[in-house]
């Protein structure tokens, strides 16, 4: 199982929001694929997956602020 986490995008990131997922739990994802997008430090970044499988569960939803390194989705790898 793969963890995706909030990455920190510059020093001054502490948070993000989730602005949007772009794969939906049982989706196949791709390595460098756009999961999601995340609002931090007044832009939008977009979060990749790390790895290839199935996206397994979405922990954060649309909409929440979590810190920077918090888990925010598990991708099965051995799917």
């Amino acid at each position: 199982m793969i963890e995706l986490k909030l990455p920190q995008h510059g020093m001054g990131m502490a948070d993000g929001t989730i602005v949007a997922w772009k794969k939906s739990e049982g989706d196949r994802v791709s390595r460098g694929e756009v999961l999601a997008e995340v609002e931090a430090a007044k832009t939008t970044i977009e979060i990749e997956a790390p790895g290839d499988g199935v996206l397994a569960r979405i922990l954060v939803p649309e909409d929440e602020n979590v810190p920077v390194h918090t888990v925010i989705a598990l991708i099965d790898d051995q799917a």
